[in-house]
């Protein structure tokens, strides 16, 4: 009997009358002797009674949640029944009105659905959408992404993950030949605000020299250009990550006082937020921000507004007028609504302000994106006079318009911002360039119809201006920008001009379609404008993906974004910010750092998901990672890759190639570089009969730990080691040392040639030992481009190819690679034996409640499992079919070749025409790996996807 029969019947039985007869005189009936004398007639009536009495009260009792006319023979049942008492039998109207009295007590007031014309009037709307965003905060630009991608829900926001349109390859072709749109306004935005010297003297310890740009660079420290560079916690360098940011300086305006942005992934924003407010020491918040309306005086005002304005509604909201706001909220998902966001040191006095949400952030891709930025955006107008009196509409900029030094410095940044449409792509301009500007409303120019921005070839002609634009850059007083005041945002922002009003204005033009020209009532707009300088490492494709990012406040974003829309842009999400660092062979945030904690959580969730994926498919079609010698499908194991790799320079005196000769005779005790190869063994397949190679596991470490092993590691060690041990090496000058050592050659005088032309030392082990030494369990960030054939996945394992397989590569071009011998699943019969437990102990519990009697029906629904069944579960669900419980083996000695990395990002390049992956190495290992491999085979690898056997040779390099 099923779990739900079983339940049913206890159910049914819970009501039944239990026997009530008097039980019989004790002792047995003597044989051939008297008949006992029956009982008294007054015991015998008390023990009827008892019995009608039982039965009474199981008659009345209902035994079930079915209704009363629900109880009634289907011939008898009537559809107004459910409604109208009358229509059921008179023996039945009265316990149906008892139950409709209950009905009306439990059941909760629930507010009668609007009409459509009440659902999309604009107060209930708003207060539609304040409700949908109060776990998820939306972007300005949510409504036009949601009706054209698919969003997701991701660090407290809302975001179109891809378009729903198939334009894959179109938004790479954007990128490569005209213009790719993004929203970024999701990015947070940290605002550091004291003395110059105490900001340098702090910000120095989370960041290092040693790793490339620091906040005191001069460049970035003028307000010039912006700025790029990893973050640590404090005086912790090369541990403990934080994550990369940009920064951008605001140029100096004769205050003791700097301005510094400090711009970050959301994933990233409380632990560097964390750091800053540590190192600054700011404990105290200089104020509250309540984005949520929450007080009873603006409730009230609020009532009267709505009471004014929706009269005509026929419904209330679910929670009462009360509870609908008039104003869209503007808020910002990573942080909580009661939180502060701005927090002041008392002994510095720094202050730390959290802007997310308040300056929004747009970025053009492509080499058109220029001609974007040009086409969309009109210098603003000069204005003395304000267009009316009562109104606070551009006062701001009235007002600087009566000084001359900043006309002045208007006119320049006019004049250098036409002179973009003279270039041919935003990666001739030096990187980070930063222009700061005040425009127009774009709304007012827009085209009548929707058409790419193309360049004007008149405007491409030798000019000087442009070539001192391009060796110079923009000068230092032409990064200003008024958006840096917060007053002047707040003003921009409110006093905005309503899509209606522009539409009526329209529609009370003489000539229909013409340009609207609102004169001293156009509102102007302070923006910044901050070059992108595409891929600059590398030798193929320098400058792809190069555009502009655009910063602008609060309140504009649609009034940006359609304009940028009607110039022809395509608009990606996160698929294409994806693919975009991708091609340009960049880590992506937080995906590609796993020594920071959001890679680390990033990886956690990641591994769930395609666990849990996993488990949905049945078994038989389902991939045996086991047999497919795959120890961790899901997740990459970097702390365990790197301490085998430690282990093995620890066990060996020196690096000893793993084809050479004298391999057989190192040192295989431990975790060595030489720990013996797994063995091929031949089988019979019980399926099929035929004979297969399999592999058996020799290591040293054994293959399956037991629970008395020292070695042995469970899961929750295995998710805590993930968070400490190894770092990813980012020194510049080791990278470009290793990155020498790795550049493909086809000789070796070519290779001597080649190092000596780049400053770098030939690979010996006076080079290289100490680099060992000082970062023994560190990855290295790697690009890696296919030989031939193949297409990379996600997690594919990254291996040292012996010198069997590089002796018949070079015999023979189109060899693809090896194959791995298939490896026996050594669970397999652990899971089958747990499976049969199950089946057994459920068979005996099945006859053990058939056997019951009646009367321990209830006794039986109230027992609880037993503990020994609740073990065999959870021990059976530790095991699964495919996957590898309990602790890994050595994973780089698992497979019959080494493993040396794995994949974080890998598919087929449109960019390169052939697969391309992206992933890390072992810094022990590559080295181990270059200094065995022969001069014309330098950086050739395998790659291994974790459900395939199939090995395909690489190329990997190292890009700085």
């Amino acid at each position: 009997m099923s779990g739900a029969r079983e339940k049913k019947r206890a159910k049914k039985m819970r009501n039944q009358p239990v026997s009530v007869t008097m039980p019989a005189e004790p002792g047995p009936v003597p044989a051939g002797g008297p008949r006992p004398c029956p009982p008294p007639v007054s015991t015998f009536a008390q023990a009827r009674a008892a019995e009608m009495k039982a039965m009474l009260k199981a008659v009345t009792q209902k035994s079930s949640n079915s209704l009363v006319f629900q109880t009634l023979p289907r011939q008898m049942r009537r559809r107004a029944m459910s409604h109208n008492i009358k229509r059921l039998p008179r023996r039945l109207q009265e316990i149906a009105r008892k139950e409709a009295e209950k009905a009306v007590h439990q059941k909760k007031e629930q507010s009668k659905t609007k009409c459509r014309k009440a659902r999309r009037r604009h107060v209930n709307l708003v207060a539609e959408f304040n409700r949908r965003q109060r776990k998820n905060i939306w972007l300005e630009t949510h409504i036009w992404h949601a009706k054209r991608f698919h969003m997701v829900k991701k660090w407290g926001y809302c975001l179109g993950n891809s378009p729903t349109e198939k334009c894959y390859r179109a938004c790479y072709r954007a990128m490569t030949n005209h213009c790719l749109l993004q929203d970024l306004s999701y990015y947070c935005c940290l605002e550091l605000t004291g003395k110059e010297n105490e900001l340098l003297k702090q910000l120095a310890r989370i960041c290092s020299i040693d790793t490339g740009l620091t906040f005191r660079v001069a460049r970035c420290l003028s307000g010039r250009f912006q700025g790029s560079l990893n973050l640590y916690r404090a005086d912790r360098y090369p541990e403990d990550a934080l994550g990369p940011v940009t920064f951008i300086w605001k140029p100096r305006d004769g205050s003791e006082n700097r301005q510094l942005w400090i711009w970050m992934h959301p994933a990233l924003k409380q632990d560097i937020l964390k750091e800053l407010k540590e190192i600054f020491q700011c404990s105290e918040p200089e104020e509250v921000y309540i984005p949520e309306p929450a007080t009873s005086a603006q409730e009230e005002e609020q009532m009267d507004v709505v009471l004014s304005l929706g009269k005509k509604r026929k419904k209330e909201d679910k929670e009462g007028e009360k509870a609908v706001p008039v104003k869209k909220i503007i808020g910002d998902g990573t942080r909580d609504p009661l939180q502060s966001y701005s927090w002041i040191s008392q002994s510095t006095g720094v202050v730390i302000s959290d802007r997310t949400m308040e300056i929004l952030r747009y970025r053009l891709i492509g080499p058109l994106s220029h001609c974007v930025l040009t086409e969309t955006l009109k210098a603003a107008s000069l204005q003395t006079e304000m267009a009316d009196s009562e109104s606070e509409l551009n006062n701001w900029w009235v007002e600087n318009c009566k000084d001359s030094e900043k006309v002045s410095l208007h006119q320049r940044q006019t004049a250098i911002f036409e002179l973009l449409e003279g270039i041919s792509s935003p990666s001739e301009m030096p990187p980070g360039t930063i222009l700061g500007l005040t425009v127009g409303d774009p709304r007012v120019n827009l085209p009548k119809k929707k058409r790419k921005a193309m360049p004007d070839p008149e405007k491409y002609q030798d000019n000087d201006k442009v070539r001192q634009l391009y060796l110079e850059g923009v000068p230092v007083e032409c990064a200003h920008s008024f958006i840096w005041d917060q007053d002047i945002c707040k003003n921009v922002t409110e006093n905005k001009i309503s899509e209606q009003d522009l539409n009526q204005m329209r529609a009370q033009l003489l000539v229909p379609g013409s340009q609207l020209d609102l004169g001293p009532c156009e509102s102007k707009i302070p923006i910044l404008l901050v070059q992108q300088p595409g891929k600059m490492a590398g030798e193929d494709r320098p400058g792809w993906g190069s555009g502009w990012d655009i910063c602008l406040p609060k309140g504009w974003g649609m009034a940006f974004w359609i304009p940028f829309i009607y110039r022809g842009v395509r608009v990606g999400g996160l698929q294409e910010a994806a693919k975009h660092s991708e091609y340009q062979r960049t880590p992506h945030t937080p995906n590609d750092f796993p020594d920071c904690p959001a890679g680390m959580q990033f990886a956690k969730e990641l591994e769930a998901t395609l666990l849990e994926k996993f488990k949905r498919r049945p078994p038989a079609k389902r991939a045996n990672y086991v047999k497919l010698g795959t120890l961790s499908p899901f997740i990459c194991p970097w702390e365990q890759l790197t301490k085998n790799w430690e282990g093995r320079m620890n066990a060996s005196e020196e690096f000893i190639c793993p084809s050479s000769p004298d391999a057989e005779h190192c040192v295989t005790e431990g975790n060595g570089f030489c720990d013996p190869e797994p063995e091929v063994v031949e089988e019979a397949s019980p399926e099929t009969g035929e004979v297969e190679e399999t592999m058996e596991i020799t290591s040293s470490e054994g293959a399956i730990k037991r629970e008395g092993d020292p070695g042995s590691q469970d899961f929750g060690e295995r998710d805590e080691a993930l968070t400490r041990g190894f770092v990813v090496l980012r020194s510049k000058k080791l990278l470009m040392q290793v990155a020498a050592w790795c550049y493909p050659t086809s000789g070796k005088d070519r290779r001597i040639r080649l190092i000596s032309r780049l400053g770098q030392k030939e690979m010996t082990e006076d080079v290289f030992l100490p680099i060992l030494m000082r970062y023994p369990r560190a990855l290295v960030w790697v690009s890696l481009s296919l030989l031939r054939k193949g297409n990379p996945e996600l997690h594919a394992m990254i291996c040292i190819p012996t010198e069997d397989d590089l002796l018949h590569l070079s015999k023979d071009k189109l060899f693809c690679g090896p194959q791995e011998p298939k490896h026996r699943d050594i669970f397999k019969h652990r899971v089958q034996e747990l499976k049969e437990e199950k089946k057994k102990k459920k068979k005996k519990k099945k006859k053990m409640e058939e056997e019951e009697e009646k009367d321990n029906v209830e006794a039986l629904e109230s027992d609880s499992p037993s503990v020994l069944d609740e073990e065999t579960t959870e021990e059976h669900e530790d095991l699964i079919l495919g996957l590898w419980p309990d602790a890994l083996p050595d994973v780089t000695s698992h497979c019959s070749r080494t493993l040396l990395g794995y994949v974080t990002r890998g598919d087929f390049s449109l960019a390169a025409g052939c697969g391309e992956a992206l992933g890390f190495v072992s810094l022990t290992g590559l080295l181990y790996m270059l200094h065995g491999q022969p001069a014309d085979k330098k950086g050739l690898v395998l790659l291994r996807t974790p459900a395939s056997l199939q090995y395909r040779f690489a190329r990997l390099s190292i890009e700085v």
